[in-house]
């Protein structure tokens, strides 16, 4: 059987338009059933906060359930191998956050390239984290803890969520440029070297106001300073790092990624979705009293803002000579 010309090609243009057709239909029904969001870290501590309140948003504004699963491990690339390893198809999304930035100079053998192979979905959040000591600690202002410091070389435990978190980077660039010798005590997680911290067992931490700002709003911690370049707007009366050590900033961000194929018609989906919670007073006012700023912007933003921080970061790693376990 002879097919027309005209017929011929008519057919063969809508095929060739048929997988595009398809993909923008997906988008509109996406999601059609529940949602993975990975989270590489323990459960209560500043990633999984900022993971379950932008889940429970898209729970609600999209009607299927944005489910947090906890894989902490490796300073987050176990979480990141299993999303990269998923079906791109929008169903399983990654918690990114500073420690993959750092984690691409830090690890030397990765079974990935993060910049490579995630699909940035949308930024978050940012913000600040908190020097904090004990209150018995006798350091009552940053220059005093940096004297102190001086006197006792090594003898300072500095505890951090993990090798390679922003918890332990903010402390590596203050140690760097403030130069102090402490010791680099790793946890699970925030949560346990917050309990540390707060029995007196270790002497210091940079941590996100997220998990920490009830302890300092309870006397059980003292925040000496904020690591940003700005002041919080929580802690209006702390003084920031930089104050004191000129040129030293450092924040902790987040935001959401996917496997590199997911369409693009689901990518932005869900950078429209997502930057419409962020527009939500109730949504930016709940982030806003745990000391953390919106951080709204498109999926080029992001990966302009993951490249430049892996950059920044991969500078301090070199620099600190330091190696993952």
């Amino acid at each position: 059987m002879k097919f027309p010309r005209r017929r011929f090609l008519r057919l063969a243009t809508i095929a060739v338009g048929l997988p595009a057709i398809s993909r923008v239909a997906d988008a509109q029904t996406y999601p059609a059933h529940p949602v993975r969001i990975v989270v590489g870290f323990a459960a209560g501590g500043a990633p999984d906060i900022a993971a379950r309140l932008l889940a429970q948003w898209l729970s609600e504004r999209l009607g299927q359930q944005f489910i947090i699963e906890n894989r902490p491990g490796a300073g987050g690339n176990i979480a990141t191998e299993a999303v990269l390893d998923a079906p791109a198809d929008g169903y399983t999304l990654l918690l990114v956050s500073l420690a993959n930035a750092v984690n691409a100079t830090l690890y030397q053998q990765l079974k990935f390239n993060f910049i490579r192979d995630i699909a940035p979905v949308a930024s978050i959040s940012h913000e600040a984290y908190g020097m904090e000591v004990h209150p018995s600690f006798p350091a009552k202002t940053v220059p005093e803890f940096i004297a102190y410091a001086k006197a006792n070389p090594g003898k300072l435990n500095m505890a951090s969520a993990g090798n390679g978190t922003g918890l332990h980077m903010a402390g590596e660039l203050f140690k760097i440029m403030a130069g102090v010798d402490m010791v680099h005590v790793p946890y699970r997680g925030s949560p346990p070297a917050l309990t540390d911290l707060l029995a007196g067992q270790v002497q210091v931490i940079f941590c996100p106001l997220s998990s920490s700002i009830e302890y300092v709003r309870a006397g059980k911690l003292r925040a000496l300073a904020v690591t940003t370049a700005a002041r919080s707007e929580v802690l209006a009366d702390l003084p920031t790092v930089g104050e004191f050590v000129p040129g030293y900033a450092a924040s902790g961000w987040f935001g959401i990624g996917a496997p590199r194929k997911t369409p693009a018609e689901i990518v932005d989906r869900l950078n429209r979705e997502i930057n419409t919670g962020l527009a939500d007073a109730k949504l930016k006012a709940r982030f806003g009293e745990l000391g953390v700023m919106v951080f709204v912007g498109s999926p080029s933003d992001f990966a302009t803002h993951i490249a430049e921080e892996t950059e920044k970061w991969g500078k301090v790693v070199r620099t600190a000579n330091l190696r993952a376990d």
